[in-house]
């Protein structure tokens, strides 16, 4: 029927906001089926409210705009071919099966995606580890939040981004945002800081730029590019200062106080000023309205977090909210905004290098007993810890001959992009899974086009840890299939005629049962649960006495909150497992109420220094360069730069300078500007503004060509988290000679 509307969610960001699709058939024998977004009002993340790339996303499903038939590079003409999937398919399988005999199963890589959904992240996991063999594999999703989850797991001996759902953030007192611009990223969720501050709660806004989201600040302080640990090390010395520490929660629910104070202390006030250029009056206006609150938030995104120092960054914040007492509590804590789609949800069942599913340790031996297990394998056939992804993607063409790409577009989204284009031409053999014929996948021996988000139905977990379901609202054009049929038809070329379905919800019940008893527990998290309850918060083992009984050190939430029943989301029916009278695990939208996910209930304060970006300006390159989004854009634009809207509203990339640089340039408004470092160059027009400091220039990121930033940026690693250095670099800022790329509007 006409009015017929089936829920589901944007194929985008970590919000993954509610929408309802209407399907109506297309008119004539060629024409394609009419997709309309309808408002979903009933979904508590968006309330109805959707974006740009949201209400377009149907623009994509369109024959015009992506693949519609496998691909094969001729060794005639060098070209990519139109095939047939049975030869694309079979020549994928002999290419991984002759670098496999040569070289042995790692020379075999596989590289994942945070967009791909539950399903699909956990069978590409479990394909490589299984099927080839390979300890070769991690995700694009290594380059989103990889800081803050290492300091999660450091502090509370568990990574969610959000240990609170949304809908917490305009009931606090204060919410400190560091390095997030939510009116650009993800403009549905700017209402939360807007409700706060209805409410009369207050937002201090850090950030090098004057963005949209600062604008909204109470307070906005502008440090310098890589010096967001030197800040939150200044603010707690002013907390401790001022004796305004929580002496109670850091005696009965922390560890570790004494050494982190220590750290802190040795960043005094006007230490901090010279390394940030924040000043001391601004930095003691910050804790006096963080202090001042009762409640109190801090919410970090790539900002702080896209440095070699990312996860001691995160870890200062982290003890700002250990030492005042906001974390554990009520309206309280620290979390991270997660970025990509499924960024949550693809760090937790095993397509990054040291994983196994439900957030697993790689290397522990009870996690690879029980996986293995579910897999039917023996532990000791599982490949070890494998490369992080900047390391991965480093080594092809040396270590690494061979690649399975789903999902992910590093010719434009990784550090010093020039060079990874590079080591990707170098293989003997790449193959590409995609929707649109993406740069990276235009440069494959075999490209597969695959279905997207309302042509199949699986789940996705939000920043707040709230497993969705996506359902399949319209059919793909022929010609297409899904990953799950992908991986399931490679796995059978390559000698494994079973464990791998492609139907999602069969999927996701072995999940289910792999992720059992780990720190992400899904295991009673059902499809027909997510639909009637909007949704369910993990951990969620299958009943509360599964909960009760998980040893004092496993993640989830405490017994006295399951057994309260203030954790209910929505129960959709009452009863526990078939032949079980335990009651039905509720879910876990507030982490950490009465105890952390550490072995002894406890967070673990990180003690934590200033110290400089892996590269400094100097007499060559004087100016930093930090980098970020625009609204109308999404990642590497694989997708965005395909929608006439969006691509009309931002067309290409500019430079942001302040008018101190464009003066001493000889710039005006417009002229083409190269910003060159050790590594490369990008070109865009001027953009002048105060709304940045002087000694810094700003690009988005979301464009090939000249203007392709990632050519600039620094792949210097966290030791920790292996997460490059993408916010902040030297460069020198010219005029260029020839014209610049379109400027976004």
């Amino acid at each position: 029927m006409r009015d017929e509307t089936i829920p589901t969610h944007c194929p985008y960001c970590a919000l993954q906001c509610g929408m309802n699709l209407r399907a109506t058939p297309g008119s004539g024998a060629a024409a394609e089926t009419v997709v309309e977004v309808v408002e979903r009002a009933d979904f508590p993340v968006n309330r109805g409210a959707l974006c740009g790339k949201g209400r377009t996303a149907p623009s994509l499903l369109s024959s015009r705009v992506r693949l519609t038939e496998p691909l094969i590079r001729s060794h005639a003409t060098g070209r990519l071919e139109p095939a047939t999937w049975e030869e694309a398919l079979r020549t994928i399988a002999d290419g991984l099966r002759r670098t496999r005999a040569q070289h042995g199963p790692d020379a075999v890589g596989v590289f994942g995606g945070g967009g791909l959904t539950n399903e699909k992240a956990y069978t590409l996991g479990k394909f490589a580890r299984v099927v080839l063999g390979t300890s070769q594999i991690d995700y694009n999703g290594r380059f989103c939040m990889s800081s803050a989850a290492a300091a999660h797991n450091k502090a509370f001996g568990l990574d969610r981004g959000l240990p609170f759902p949304l809908e917490d953030i305009p009931r606090t007192g204060c919410v400190i945002l560091v390095g997030s611009n939510l009116a650009e990223t993800m403009p549905p969720a700017l209402r939360y800081l807007t409700e706060l501050k209805a409410n009369g709660g207050t937002l201090i806004v850090i950030d090098p730029r004057r963005t949209k989201t600062a604008e909204q600040a109470d307070l906005h302080l502008a440090p310098r590019p890589g010096t967001d640990l030197a800040l939150a090390l200044g603010l707690l010395h002013v907390v401790v200062a001022q004796g305004r520490t929580d002496e109670e929660f850091i005696r009965e629910r922390t560890s570790g106080w004494a050494e982190a104070r220590a750290a802190a202390m040795a960043h005094w006030p006007e230490l901090v000023e010279r390394i940030t250029g924040v000043g001391v009056p601004e930095l003691r206006e910050a804790v006096r309205l963080f202090c001042d609150a009762p409640t109190g938030m801090v919410l970090t995104a790539r900002g702080p977090e896209q440095h070699s120092k990312g996860t001691d960054t995160v870890s200062a914040w982290i003890n700002l909210c250990l030492a005042t007492g906001r974390a554990g509590r009520p309206l309280s804590g620290y979390g991270c905004l997660t970025g990509q789609g499924n960024g949550q949800g693809g760090r937790e069942h095993g397509q990054k290098a040291d994983q196994l599913p439900g957030y697993r340790k790689l290397d522990d031996p009870a996690a690879r007993a029980h996986v293995a297990r579910v897999w039917g394998v023996e532990p000791e056939t599982l490949p070890g810890p494998g490369r992080s992804a900047y390391e991965l993607l480093d080594a092809l063409g040396q270590d690494v001959k061979s690649l399975l790409l789903m999902g992910s577009n590093p010719v434009v989204s990784a550090p010093r992009a020039g060079h990874i284009e590079e080591r990707l031409r170098s293989l003997d053999f790449l193959a590409v899974a995609d929707v649109v014929l993406s740069e990276t996948a235009a440069l494959a021996d075999v490209v597969l086009p695959v279905t997207q988000w309302a042509e199949e139905t699986g789940t996705t977990t939000n920043l707040e840890g709230r497993v969705l379901l996506r359902r399949k609202a319209v059919q793909a054009p022929s010609g297409i299939r899904s990953d799950l049929e992908v991986l399931g038809a490679l796995a059978e070329l390559l000698g494994h005629e079973k464990g791998f379905p492609s139907d999602p919800e069969e999927v996701f019940e072995e999940l289910r049962r792999a992720s059992a008893g780990g720190p992400a527990d899904y295991s009673g998290i059902t499809y027909r649960r997510i639909a009637e309850e909007n949704g369910v918060f993990w951990p969620c083992p299958e009943t509360v006495e599964d909960a009760i009984e998980a040893p004092s050190g496993d993640a989830g939430p405490a017994r006295s909150e399951v057994l309260s029943g203030m954790h209910t989301a929505g129960r959709g029916k009452a009863d526990g497992p078939v032949g079980s009278a335990a009651p039905v695990h509720p879910g876990t939208p507030r982490l950490f109420l009465d105890r952390f996910a550490t072995a002894d209930g406890r967070a673990r304060f990180i003690p934590v220094g200033h110290r400089p970006a892996a590269e400094e300006p100097d007499a060559e390159y004087p100016v930093l360069l930090t980098t970020g989004r625009v609204v109308a854009q999404y990642q590497s634009g694989a997708q965005t730069r395909r929608v006439d809207e969006l691509n009309t509203a931002a067309p290409g990339p500019f430079v942001e300078l302040h008018p101190q640089l464009a003066e001493r340039l000889g710039a005006a408004e417009g002229d083409p500007i190269a910003v060159v470092s050790r590594r490369g160059r990008a070109v865009g027009p001027a953009r002048i503004t105060h709304g940045i400091r002087p000694d810094t220039v700003f690009m988005p990121f979301h464009w090939p060509g000249d203007g392709r930033v990632n050519t600039v940026t620094n792949p210097a690693l966290d030791p920790t988290s292996r997460m490059p250095e993408f916010k902040v670099c030297a460069v020198r800022v010219e005029r260029a000679e020839q014209p610049a790329p379109a400027a976004a509007a």
